[in-house]
């Protein structure tokens, strides 16, 4: 498969690895009532404001493998700086981690190299996030539609690769564009596992269902006529026909061919699956069962505005929740557009991720979708932009508690910011960082689940029990903590092995090995990832 290079791969190809570990601090949990509260409100929401790349990494723990549906809109590139979102790669927190990353030959980067070193790990996260039978729909327009797409195909795997979904989002041409008016986007979509993933189908419409009827009064409900006649269909269906007016029909139309076998056909009209108009003279036309197609409708890789909105809607629908022109965005995406999405993507249970979150829209839909079908979708933001809490926050406040004439969704979420990274510049455990989050930062480190709550039935170093292995972290702050025979009477999980870190080690090699112990040094052993 041919891959893409740029200035500075090197250097971020594997950037996702040294990513610091921080963990997430709760600052509150919002209510549909418009209260706060200190505690969390345990809905599974969250609006996380601070690096993505870190949050991506933040979220790892609990979250690898089980998110259904991920939505990113990410900036596109387009060299457009006079918005509140920066469109454009020059934004000083991307150029700050560009030099620190890639160092001085980032200066050197043009701006599509920069707009990859950007995307690479964080879509290297992403899709470690991604569920084995999620999938990821990332909007773009062409400025960089085919560097993204070669990237994808190398973090995710052509193979993985679903469609791209054509987006018009313009109902009127721009008299302002140089060339032409862009009057479309895009949506890649790409699959964790493309053999796993089943997109949802779509809803039947009024319009569809208005073209089965009855004339004949068949017991069987509604149809509508099929023709029998197709090009390359079936090589031998040529033969005469003789309808029940006694009309000869030679044969199907030049260069067609009949559907179906004479002996199928015989076997069809006998069941009254033909229909030969009311004076039985018509060519025949088999009957389609409203009772007998999928009660879905396959989706389109074409989406109008008309279908799921437009630039301007979105705009519009922004104002009327936050009542600012200048909360505007450059391209928001209406709610309409993440509902399709969503539709598609997910059932009434699904983790939906957003790690470019902007206004909001993808928790707007999330929550609008749970009201309609009465589903516990959970939705987790991202956004590094300081409107974090003062837009997409408040915008998802808002819908919960209803704006404009719009009843409220309900629901609640937690707004939390990154905290203290579990490692200090030198390699050494952060203490600042806390007992809870550590022991959380190890068990995810050794078995790759999320540590459950602390129990009371074995000692305070206990973590958990993973595939007949039981794990401790035998740790304080202000002191050094030794693996001895007095910390073993205090163990009381019976496991197949023991792994446990603490400073030091007293015992010896060979009791170790007689009863199933496994010692690992503070800090050293410590896994990073």
């Amino acid at each position: 498969m041919p891959t893409l290079h740029w200035i500075g791969k090197d250097k971020v190809i594997n950037h996702h690895q040294d990513v610091p570990f921080r963990l997430l601090n709760h600052q509150y949990g919002a209510l549909a009532d418009g209260t706060q509260t200190a505690e969390p409100t345990g809905s599974g929401n969250q609006i996380i404001y601070g690096d993505n790349l870190e949050a991506l990494k933040a979220l790892l723990p609990q979250y690898e493998g089980r998110v259904k549906c991920i939505y990113i809109d990410p900036p596109y590139n387009t060299g457009n700086e006079g918005w509140v979102y920066n469109d454009n790669v020059n934004d000083p927190k991307i150029k700050k981690w560009l030099s620190q990353v890639v160092g001085k030959e980032g200066e050197d980067l043009s701006r599509h190299d920069k707009w990859l070193c950007m995307m690479y790990p964080r879509l290297k996260l992403l899709h470690k996030l991604l569920a084995e039978d999620g999938a990821i729909f990332i909007s773009i327009d062409d400025t960089e539609l085919y560097n993204l797409k070669s990237t994808c195909d190398e973090i995710m795997g052509g193979g993985n690769f679903i469609t791209s979904i054509v987006w018009r989002k313009n109902y009127a041409p721009k008299s302002s564009a140089m060339h032409f008016s862009g009057d479309h986007e895009y949506l890649l979509v790409y699959a964790k596992n493309a053999a796993l993933w089943r997109v949802n189908l779509m809803p039947r419409t009024d319009k569809q269902d208005k073209a089965y009827k009855n004339p004949d009064k068949d017991p069987r409900g509604l149809w509508r006529p099929n023709n029998l006649a197709a090009r390359n269909y079936y090589s031998k269906g040529t033969y005469q026909i003789q309808t029940p007016s006694g009309r000869i029909i030679e044969g199907p139309p030049p260069g067609s061919y009949w559907r179906v076998s004479e002996e199928k056909f015989r076997e069809m009209d006998e069941e009254g699956r033909i229909w030969w108009g009311k004076d039985g003279s018509n060519v025949p036309a088999p009957k389609i069962f409203l009772s007998e197609v999928k009660q879905g409708v396959t989706p389109q890789t074409f989406w109008s505005y008309e279908e799921v909105g437009h630039t301007q809607e979105a705009k519009r629908e922004i104002l009327s929740i936050l009542d600012k022109a200048e909360t505007v965005f450059s391209t928001p995406k209406p709610t309409r557009l993440i509902e399709r999405v969503l539709q598609l993507a997910t059932d009434k249970d699904s983790i939906v991720l957003d790690s470019f979150a902007g206004s909001g829209t993808t928790a707007h839909a999330v929550l609008k979708l749970n009201q309609q079908d009465g589903g516990n979708r959970k939705f987790i933001l991202t956004e590094m932009e300081d409107y974090a809490e003062h837009i997409t926050a408040e915008r998802v406040k808002r819908v919960m508690q209803g704006y404009a004439g719009q009843a409220g969704t309900g629901g609640s979420f937690d707004y939390l910011t990154l905290g203290e990274p579990v490692f200090t510049e030198s390699g050494e455990l952060n203490e600042q960082a806390g007992r809870p989050g550590l022991r959380q930062y190890l068990y995810y480190a050794e078995t790759k689940q999320p540590l459950l709550p602390e129990t009371t039935d074995d000692n305070a170093a206990f973590l958990g029990q993973h595939d007949g292995a039981a794990y401790y972290f035998h740790y304080a702050p202000e002191e050094v903590t030794t693996l001895d025979h007095e910390f073993l009477s205090t163990i009381r999980t019976k496991a197949g092995q023991y792994i446990i870190y603490a400073d030091n080690c007293l015992l010896t090699a060979e009791f170790m090995t007689q009863h199933g112990l496994i010692f690992k040094k503070i800090p050293r052993d410590i896994s990073r990832f």
